[in-house]
């Protein structure tokens, strides 16, 4: 905790693909001082015009599982080959430097860093309708049937697990979304609406309907 009554606390935004985590994740860190986004480790190349550091930290394979077995990570997975993952050091940084550290994680890494830092703010950032969701993924203009039907099985999933989250995030409009998930963290606690529920039902069966209108033949 840094110094007076500020609490700080780590900041871990889930969503499903396409609901816009990462956007409030950045928008979070701009220009405050109050917010430092995490910079996770991972295995893969870097892609064009990404730097070392400041996007990634990039490592060979021998020096990540290392790490590894040192266990220096708060949550990691490999992900279509490539290994990813929270440096325990990124936690202790940011609450040294009395921030609140931001992190773009899914689910599973969620759960992980719970288990590792109980301290830590949940976030779960939900679109606001199906249509929204198909309309942000098809947007991209690079996404097959095959991989938009994908990423909504995914989206199901997730959403499943909503109910293990501290807040959950409508993201209906991106400046009062990112003004709730910093007024959230500066409160220290999660203050979900007591109606999350039914609209996380409600939001299931558009998905399920979008899946069963638009993509019934395309496979899983």
């Amino acid at each position: 905790m840094s110094e007076g009554s500020k609490i700080v606390r780590p900041v871990v935004l889930t969503a499903p693909s396409g609901t816009g985590k990462t956007t409030i994740a950045h928008r979070l860190v701009e220009g405050t001082g109050e917010f430092v986004f995490s910079v996770s480790a991972t295995t893969r190349l870097p892609r064009k015009g990404e730097r070392n550091g400041m996007d990634y930290e990039f490592l060979g394979r021998p020096e990540f599982e290392s790490l590894i077995e040192r266990d220096e990570f708060a949550e990691w997975a490999e992900v279509h080959g490539n290994l990813y993952g929270t440096p325990q050091r990124n936690f202790e940084d940011a609450a040294q430097g009395g921030e609140h550290l931001v992190l773009d994680v899914d689910v599973q890494g969620a759960c992980q860093i719970r288990k590792r830092v109980p301290e830590a703010l949940l976030v779960f950032v939900i679109p606001p309708s199906a249509e929204v969701l198909v309309s942000r993924l098809t947007k991209r203009g690079t996404e097959e049937d095959r991989e938009v039907a994908r990423r909504l099985r995914g989206a199901r999933k997730e959403l499943s697990r909503v109910g293990e989250f501290d807040h959950v995030t409508v993201n209906d409009d991106l400046e009062r979304a990112v003004e709730e998930v910093r007024s959230v963290a500066r409160a220290g606690k999660g203050s979900s609406a007591g109606d999350i529920g039914p609209r996380i039902a409600a939001l299931l069966i558009e998905i399920d309907g979008v899946l069963e209108q638009r993509y019934q033949s395309v496979g899983a």
